[in-house]
């Protein structure tokens, strides 16, 4: 007999990602919002991410909690951010947040461009 398969939508934080958050939720003194992150666009270089805080939840959102921060993912968004991991990483061009997406989705976002992506 095999385990069931988990079902549930995940979008992971790294610890360096969610320190930041909690740090930023705590300068500006947004003490119970969220994280909602969201597909802001999608092209044949792959889909464009939006990171805000919001202060509620909408009926239709998915609602994770990754090490201590909790997510909001909107049902569309989350047809792509199913199994990202954001990161908070320091690079030549500044700090700043990265989501590491392999989720098919993301592959198949393309097919939308008809081949004329630019």
């Amino acid at each position: 007999m095999t385990a069931p398969e988990n079902t549930e939508p995940t979008l992971t934080l790294s610890s360096a990602a969610a320190a930041n958050i909690r740090g930023l939720l705590v300068e500006k003194a947004m003490n119970g919002h969220y994280l909602r992150v969201y597909v802001a666009g999608l092209g044949c270089s792959g889909p464009q991410y939006g990171l805000a805080f919001d202060i509620s939840a909408r009926e239709t959102d998915t609602v994770i909690e990754s090490d201590g921060v909790k997510i909001l993912v909107d049902p569309n968004s989350m047809a792509y951010l199913d199994g990202a991991t954001i990161d908070y990483v320091d690079s030549p061009q500044g700090p700043g947040f990265r989501i590491e997406n392999t989720n098919p989705m993301v592959a198949s976002a393309c097919g939308s461009c008809s081949g004329s992506c630019g």
